[in-house]
């Protein structure tokens, strides 16, 4: 292994001495210079891994020199070190982007540290990350033999995504492998979880978690002031760990005020979810109620073309008397139009902003092949979910109603899981098409691959006909028809679906933010 090369560039060098020597019996192997022009001039024939830098030298300065090194090789980390406490200075520096900054006298262990924070820091974030994640390993695996309950199914999911996020960056992709088998087992896990414990969840007698017909008044109403507006922004499709991925970007404008999950109802699908989120009913007390604004998954149309009515009937039965107005963006150019009249919102109680990029976005990767390469992973789908957040009219939305006041609710309807694995079933030409639940009559499949409904009014979900039941695919199975299966397996395999019974596509966020 190649020895670290360092450049030491200070006016008196000389009293040094010690420091240098202590780095080289460490194995570094120091070069030594005077002033900012003899360090320009040795680093355009030398490559370095790091730079030490005097901010106070005759001639040309520290900051100086630093912004000449910036512009000849950007990629070098500078250490700046300085006798001056001066504010302005330090802001110069922090401005050119140095990688630390010391204050003199500097002791050989400060160096040491700055060295390894810079040189080193990926080797032993990895090395720690993996040592941790080894020891929570084994207590994830018992806490999964002893999960009973839905609030601790939301707790280990939310460890399992802080794993997978730690884990994503490390140089060792046996951990991540490992992980990712953890997490298919914790999805076989939930899964029974779901089919024991479902169906108690509406009878009234036993506890149950907000679900997509509770959230809104549970969780949405209790935010809502006249004095002042609230945003609901509803993501459609969007997942925990997408959310974690773009949390950053939007605590430079809102404080988090409060995290929770809640769950998905079955199936984890638009038409089903997000009516049932607005309207605030289950499916089948929505067919019942407003038989105008529900259609079946056979009926021709669009199904969620009514979620303002049933928002306005949900606010009327709900006897709330306030200014909502409903805004649902599919493409960049509707988001940005309303970023551009935003302010015209300012003097709403509730602004609803339904958003479908990351709808578009997994469907997309079923039918695009440089999307598929894109976000062939969860990495890769987070990765490309925060470079579209950091883009995108929503983020132009957001940045908006932070200097206009209002307090911001992030959510979703449901999430979404990368399919691998294939299940076969048959049923007639009347069987709806979700690659991850399927309604109809006569339907023929592996027991062990799905959930099944086969008297859905006992989960509150309608009935096309008499002798119509639901299945489910459990973790990442999709449903495939037994002709063309394998150019149909082919085609769907590592796609993002929903409509299914996973952790992923179930438990999903809600935020409240206010302000910065």
């Amino acid at each position: 292994m190649s020895k670290i090369k360092i450049l030491w560039v200070d006016d008196e060098i000389d009293l040094l001495k010690p420091h240098i020597l202590f780095l080289e019996k460490k194995n570094y192997e120091v070069t030594k210079c005077q002033s900012g022009t003899e360090a320009l001039d040795i680093l355009e024939d030398e490559n370095f891994d790091i730079v030490f830098l005097d901010e106070n030298m005759p001639g040309l300065s520290g900051i100086e020199t630093l912004s000449e090194i910036k512009e000849k090789k950007d990629s070098i980390p500078v250490v700046m070190i300085t006798k001056s406490e001066e504010e302005y200075i330090m802001e110069e520096a922090i401005g050119s982007k140095i990688a630390d900054y010391l204050i003199k006298p500097v002791n050989p262990n400060q160096i040491l540290l700055s060295l390894k924070k810079n040189l080193d820091n990926s080797r032993l974030v990895s090395e720690k990350t993996t040592s941790n994640y080894q020891q929570e390993f084994r207590k994830i695996a018992m806490d999964m033999a002893m999960v009973n309950s839905f609030e601790e199914w939301v707790d280990l999911y939310q460890r399992l995504i802080y794993w997978e996020i730690q884990l994503e960056d490390i140089e060792d992709t046996g951990m991540f492998e490992i992980l990712e088998s953890q997490k298919v087992e914790a999805n076989s896990q939930f899964c029974k979880f779901i089919d024991k414990n479902y169906p108690d969840w509406f009878d009234g007698r036993h506890d149950a978690p907000v679900m997509s017909h509770t959230l809104f008044k549970e969780k949405v109403v209790p935010e809502i002031s006249k004095d002042q507006p609230t945003l609901l922004v509803v993501i459609d499709n969007l997942r925990y760990d997408q959310w974690k991925a773009f949390e950053p970007t939007v605590n430079n404008y809102y404080k988090k005020e409060q995290e929770s999950s809640f769950f998905s109802i079955l199936p984890t699908a638009t038409q089903y979810a997000r009516n049932a989120i607005f309207s605030g009913l289950m499916p089948s007390e929505m067919k019942k109620k407003h038989p105008d604004l529900w259609l079946d998954d056979t009926d021709e149309g669009g199904k969620n073309m009514y979620e303002n009515d049933f928002l306005t009937a949900q606010l009327q039965r709900l006897g709330l008397d306030i200014k909502h107005e409903y805004y649902k963006i599919t493409n960049e150019r509707s988001g940005k139009t309303l970023a551009a009249n935003f302010k015209g919102l300012k003097d709403n109680d509730l602004t609803v902003v339904v958003y479908n990029f990351v709808d578009m976005l997994s469907h997309s990767k079923t039918e695009m092949e440089v999307i598929k390469e894109l976000a062939s992973n969860d990495k890769s789908y987070r990765s490309l979910t925060q470079s579209w957040f950091k883009n995108s009219p929503l983020l132009e939305m957001i940045s908006q109603a932070q200097q206009l006041g209002f307090k911001l609710l992030i959510t979703t309807d449901h999430g979404t899981i990368n399919v691998k694995n294939p299940s076969k079933v048959i049923g007639d030409k009347n069987t709806s098409l979700n690659l991850r639940y399927k309604t109809g009559k006569s339907l023929t499949y592996e027991d062990k691959e799905v959930l099944e409904a086969t008297n859905p009014k006992d989960i509150y979900l309608p009935s096309i006909n008499m002798s119509s039941s639901f299945i489910f695919a459990k973790g990442d199975y999709f449903f495939a028809y037994p002709n063309n299966y394998n150019h149909y397996v082919s085609y769907y395999r590592n796609t993002y679906q929903h409509g299914g019974v996973s952790l992923e596509e179930m438990i999903i966020p809600f935020i409240v933010l206010n302000p910065r």
